[in-house]
């Protein structure tokens, strides 16, 4: 495998919002607005529509008549199913995120079997500027440390956690046209298919452990608030090892045409673990976006194609010069 880490796209800026799927408050149905404003107890007065993220439904910061302040996200899942059921699942893991976790906390939860909302506090934070800022990027990795180490080993989860959001080659090898749309958008991934199947193969043991992992950190789901980091919307979480938040976390350093590399050599959750393992891991993550990406119909949110699209390709430029650079 050659380091023409050009073959795999050029650095690109991760585009952090959604499309037109979001809804605004006085969108949702009456009964719905009055059944969180009951677990809020009070009234709405005015709610903004947050951009951050891809999910479908509302995602808005609200103020209530006696100026307190909650975040608010609701789908209705008859029309959006798979966000519905990652709302149903993030209420259980949430619930089960220990006190003094640099998480927001679950106020409440509203679901009349169509739709589901989850009310946290408001963090008063922003998203990372991307591309990275060297120094937003480094209170980041020294976060991640600090929020692995409180999840370890992990807390007792109201519900089994869903599998982790890895791999996907085995299902591109056998789909011609999802392979036939890889070899379009990234086909040195497709004239390597062999090494991501051989690194698939090893996923169940670079994916043991006992600590939760969040599952999707990506820098849509942080926030930095003041001196503080906050990771927010939890519905993959996960049981695995302590260092791979951190190996997803990376792939967007790489989008942002960082060698992430120098990272993760120093980083404490890194020390000792097989560089094996971590190329499993950066494998089966460009598996997943691509082989999803690859996959999606013509009625998915385009951003969100071309967001999966482009780290899965960072993902795959991090891989290239490390396997390059083991030889």
């Amino acid at each position: 495998m050659s380091n023409d880490t050009g073959a795999w796209g050029e650095p690109e800026a991760l585009p952090l919002h959604t499309g037109s799927r979001r809804i605004s408050w006085r969108d949702l149905p009456r009964a719905v607005s009055v059944g969180i404003e009951e677990v809020l107890h009070g009234s709405v007065a005015t709610a903004t529509s947050q951009p951050g993220g891809f999910s479908e439904g509302l995602a808005s910061r609200v103020v209530l008549a006696d100026g307190r302040r909650a975040f608010v996200k609701a789908v209705d899942a008859a029309a959006a199913p798979g966000v519905g059921a990652f709302h149903r699942r993030e209420v259980a893991m949430a619930g089960a995120l220990p006190s003094g976790a640099p998480v927001p906390r679950l106020v409440g939860s509203y679901d009349d079997g169509r739709w589901v909302a989850l009310v946290f506090e408001d963090v008063d934070g922003v998203l990372p500027a991307q591309p990275w800022r060297m120094s937003e990027l480094e209170r980041v990795l020294d976060a991640v440390t600090t929020l692995s180490e409180q999840l370890t080993p992990a807390p007792r989860l109201a519900a089994p956690a869903p599998p982790p959001r890895l791999g996907g080659w085995g299902r591109l090898a056998h789909s011609p046209t999802a392979r036939a749309r890889l070899a379009t958008v990234a086909p040195r991934a497709a004239d390597d298919l062999e090494l991501y199947l051989s690194l698939e193969a090893r996923l169940d043991a670079a994916t043991a452990g006992t600590t939760l992992v969040h599952g999707d950190l990506y820098p849509f789901n942080i926030l930095l608030s003041g001196d503080r980091v906050v990771f927010v919307d939890w519905p993959h979480a996960w049981i695995g090892p302590a260092h791979a938040d951190l190996v997803m976390l990376l792939g967007s350093v790489a989008l942002s045409g960082i060698d992430p590399e120098p990272f993760a050599a120093r980083h404490p959750l890194l020390t000792g673990v097989e560089p094996e393992a971590v190329d499993v891991l950066i494998s089966a993550q460009a598996g997943f976006l691509l082989a999803t990406a690859c996959s999606m119909g013509g009625s998915v949110d385009p951003r969100l194609v071309q967001m999966m699209t482009r780290l899965g390709l960072a993902s795959l430029r991090w891989l290239s010069g490390r396997r390059a650079g083991n030889r």
